[in-house]
């Protein structure tokens, strides 16, 4: 059965590049980005490797752990490593899984035999701190995925976790978002949104982001 939204990630134990990762334990208090590749030394993956490296920063600003996937035993990752810190002029800072016994790849549904009978397809998971499944994407293999939107997918995430709001199509963080429909108390609306809102329509009110 595939995975969906708001279903708890499924916990293991696996080996990586960074030794024995017990998900849920090393994922503690952080949100978590979970994200597969179908084998070492492919291109497209090289790229976005290299990409979640140069991320670090942007990744801990968020609380975010990022933790890849590749079907190749560790010994190859090393090895591929040593090739997306050479080509994409960083350092690899977080864990490979190894999951030569596609023991995670079958937890999380990332093997489509449409697609391809042995490999897992490129998915990515956002979990969150209760270890909740917050957003899944799944990619071909011949399209890199864009850092830029999963991290806006997660500044929405965490915003609207913690505040009455939905953000509309296309937003940024700081742009204006969207008063949740069930918020319709004319007091608590004044209290949670200080900075004023508008009335577009009675079901669509904007208000400027409440965290800025």
């Amino acid at each position: 059965m595939s995975l969906r939204l708001g279903d708890i990630a499924p916990d293991f134990e696996q080996d990586s590049s960074e030794g024995i990762i017990k998900f849920h334990e090393w994922l503690g208090d952080s949100w978590g980005v979970l994200f597969s590749h179908p084998a070492d030394f492919t291109p497209v993956c090289t790229t976005e490797l290299g990409l979640t490296a140069k991320l670090k920063d942007e990744f801990a600003k968020r609380n975010v752990k990022a933790i890849a996937l590749s079907v190749d035993p560790v010994d190859s990752h090393h090895e591929w490593i040593k090739d997306i810190n050479e080509t994409q002029h960083t350092i690899v800072n977080f864990p490979i899984l190894a999951d030569s016994d596609r023991k995670v790849s079958t937890l999380y549904d990332m093997i489509h035999p449409n697609a391809n009978a042995t490999l897992t397809v490129r998915s990515l998971f956002v979990i969150d701190p209760d270890k909740k499944i917050r957003l899944t994407i799944t990619y071909p293999a011949s399209t890199g995925r864009n850092f830029n939107e999963i991290l806006r997918v997660i500044d929405s995430l965490q915003l609207t976790e913690y505040h009455k709001v939905a953000t509309p199509g296309n937003w940024q963080d700081g742009d204006d978002v969207v008063i949740v429909p069930s918020l319709q108390d004319p007091a608590e609306i004044a209290e949670r949104f200080p900075k004023g809102h508008t009335v577009v329509k009675p079901y669509l009110r904007l208000t400027p982001q409440p965290n800025k």
